[in-house]
């Protein structure tokens, strides 16, 4: 009966030592999932800030060309679009999606490109905002491709 017992304590040790390894290997997954959850969370920000300041950019450069600035029609265009590609990258993100390093990619060159048409007008307030957000959001991208690889 006692090697029983000093069989079944052994093996319970063995079970307890198991036990803690698997639960420091857990707990070491779960600290990579929150780093990597984070990088997501922090690039769907990124991407639906930039969302909704394309859109006002958008609207600003709707009522500049309705008073008549034609310069504004292609800014107007690319905020839009960008607007666009923003929000399906903050959507995409926000659920860990598998396209979304080929998306990051995408939404960095759209705001690339929408920040350098918004450039081109100096001295608009809200062309000088979109055009920061852009970057933010093209820089915040560019990170997350680097994080997953791409």
């Amino acid at each position: 009966m006692k090697k029983h017992l000093t069989t079944l304590g052994l093996f319970g040790l063995l079970v307890a030592g198991i036990g803690t390894i698997g639960s420091r290997a857990a707990a070491a997954e779960d600290r990579k999932d929150n780093v990597h959850a984070a990088h997501f969370e922090q690039c769907a920000k990124a991407c639906a800030d930039c969302m909704r300041e394309c859109e006002k950019c958008a609207h600003h450069c709707a009522v500049k060309v309705s008073l008549g600035e034609k310069a504004h029609m292609a800014t107007m265009a690319l905020c839009a679009d960008c607007a666009e590609v923003c929000a399906a990258s903050a959507r995409i993100m926000s659920r860990g999606g598998p396209l979304a390093g080929e998306m990051c990619e995408a939404c960095a060159k759209a705001c690339d490109r929408c920040a350098a048409g918004c450039e081109k007008h100096p001295d608009d307030e809200h062309m000088k905002r979109c055009a920061k957000e852009c970057r933010d959001c093209a820089k915040s991208c560019r990170e997350m491709v680097k994080h997953l690889g791409h």
